[in-house]
């Protein structure tokens, strides 16, 4: 007899891994569309987290932007003779002193500071929509070749049971010598070949679904279906240029870092403006019949001295080269993105056409081809062979189908990219 501590103990064992069990199940039975993982993949990924943290850094920083320098305090002597030096009188023995410095910023130049700060992390704002762009493309093409791999395993699922079918078939009518030993094993061979490309497919989509795992921060035991009645991306209006410098991601972040350098252009300019400074000092002289007496000084920084001012005129000049770099390389980006989009929705109205050939003609044709010699091979009117010839005909005509499916699903999502959609 098990202890009643030890038998409770069991059975909670037992509840819980049933109800682990219920979760997995009910996970793996989960369907997750398209819109579901490109919306998880935005929120849950750790780099985009990650950038968003640095932004917010660059963010906090620039709040304090505005500040002053930290006062300086100072204690010492003044006057005081050297030791073993003869004081005659009492007022030459000197004073002890206190100072305390502060300098003051030009409000303009602060001013500048913060912006310039304050664009380095729009910069960052934009450099996140280029990231989120690039994980959503990647997402997509894991799902939509996902999708692919779902429909090339129904078609080879109704492979392998036409193939054990027609095994079946040809195994029965040999001993009257209606088959040929050979087309029976020719039909095993095609039968295990089958079966090979079944594995490797399920194996194909574990890797989709672990892809989509790491992009949407999931564990990686997570398992679940996808909607394969997803539709492939639209062809859009060609747009122009306007168009395409609002959408595009890394023309706003460019435009975002010429107007950086053109804040911090500004921000190198206010270098000719003075900086200001007071001092004070405090002298108590050590002879008590001396009165007490301060010093009390501003100062003012002269920038436009000649052997100061060649630093920030060559940053000026620097800047502003840098400037017009950039402006061609931003007309350079949106030329090639457009004539990009314009290649690709060439590409992607020519893969269209192929892949409804490939639904209206082609594969209709040769399933007629395969149901003709396989109902002829029922009414022993042909051999074997000739079914399984017109059945690979068909099978590997659905195979191309589908391979052109998913380049056309590809060219969808790297032009949507380009659209950045």
């Amino acid at each position: 007899m098990l202890p009643i501590n030890y038998k409770n103990c069991l059975l909670a064992g037992l509840l819980l891994l049933s109800a682990l069990g219920a979760v997995a199940q009910t996970q793996a039975n989960e369907v997750y569309t398209l819109e579901t993982v490109i919306h998880t993949v935005h929120h849950n990924n750790l780099m985009l987290q990650e950038h968003d943290l640095q932004t917010k850094a660059l963010r906090t920083s620039a709040e304090g932007a505005r500040s002053w320098m930290a006062p300086m305090v100072g204690a010492g002597v003044f006057m005081l003779p050297y030791p073993g030096q003869t004081v005659m009188e009492d007022r030459d023995k000197g004073m002890l002193m206190t100072a305390i410095e502060q300098d003051i910023p030009n409000p303009a130049k602060l001013k500048a500071k913060e912006k310039y700060l304050l664009s380095r992390a729009a910069i960052e704002e934009e450099e996140h929509e280029v990231m989120a762009n690039q994980f959503r493309a990647q997402a997509k093409t894991a799902y939509y070749q996902w999708v692919v791999l779902e429909k090339k395993k129904s078609v080879l699922r109704e492979s392998q049971r036409i193939m054990q079918f027609m095994l079946k078939l040809s195994k029965v009518r040999y001993p009257y010598n209606q088959s040929s030993l050979g087309s029976i094993y020719k039909a095993e061979g095609r039968l295990g070949e089958v079966e090979n490309m079944l594995t490797m497919t399920d194996s194909e989509i574990t890797m989709k679904n672990l892809q989509l795992n790491m992009l949407m921060n999931l564990p990686a035991e997570t398992r679940f279906k996808i909607d394969t009645t997803v539709q492939v991306p639209e062809l859009t209006p060609l747009p122009d240029t306007a168009a395409l410098r609002v959408t595009r991601s890394d023309v706003r972040r460019l435009d975002r870092t010429i107007e950086s350098i053109q804040l911090n252009l500004r921000l190198e300019n206010m270098e000719r403006k003075p900086e200001f400074g007071v001092r004070f000092e405090n002298m108590m002289p050590r002879d008590r019949m001396m009165p007490q007496v301060y010093t009390l000084m501003g100062m003012v920084s002269i920038p436009i001295a000649p052997w100061s001012s060649k630093m920030y005129k060559a940053n000026l000049k620097a800047m502003n080269l840098e400037i017009q770099g950039m402006q061609k390389g931003r007309e350079n980006l949106l030329n090639e993105a457009r004539n990009m989009v314009a290649s690709m929705g060439l590409e992607l109205q020519t893969k269209r056409t192929q892949v409804q050939n490939y639904e209206k003609k082609i594969i209709p044709a040769l399933r007629r081809n395969y149901e003709t010699t396989l109902l002829s091979y029922e009414q022993n009117t042909s051999q074997l062979p000739l079914v399984i010839d017109a059945w690979e005909a068909l099978n590997m005509a659905q195979m191309e189908y589908l391979n052109n499916l998913e380049q056309l699903y590809l060219i969808g999502v790297n032009y949507e990219k380009e659209l950045e959609k």
